[in-house]
């Protein structure tokens, strides 16, 4: 019986070390998962870049700035571009 008991007490702290390393590894991960402030980080240069395109294009007129620079008429009367559907004679 002693034999037995000291198997089964290395057995328990050998299951402990492994718990233990476990639940370290867990909360490292999830100290990584719940890092919000470095992904936003990462991701701010595209975030920039979009924000900064999205701000000239409203600035330059949006889409009625793109259409009215598109189908508008040369001098001459003629189209300057036409696309699709909206071509005219």
């Amino acid at each position: 019986m002693a034999s037995t008991d000291q198997e089964l007490r290395r057995e328990i702290m050998e299951e402990r070390a492994r718990l233990t390393e476990a639940v370290g590894t867990l909360r490292e991960e999830v100290g990584e998962a719940a890092d919000v402030g470095r992904k936003v980080r990462s991701k701010l240069p595209l975030v920039a870049a979009a924000g900064a395109f999205g701000l000239g294009f409203l600035k330059a007129g949006g889409v009625r700035g793109t259409m009215r620079l598109l189908f508008r008429r040369r001098r001459e009367g003629g189209k300057k571009a036409a696309a699709g559907r909206f071509r005219r004679g």
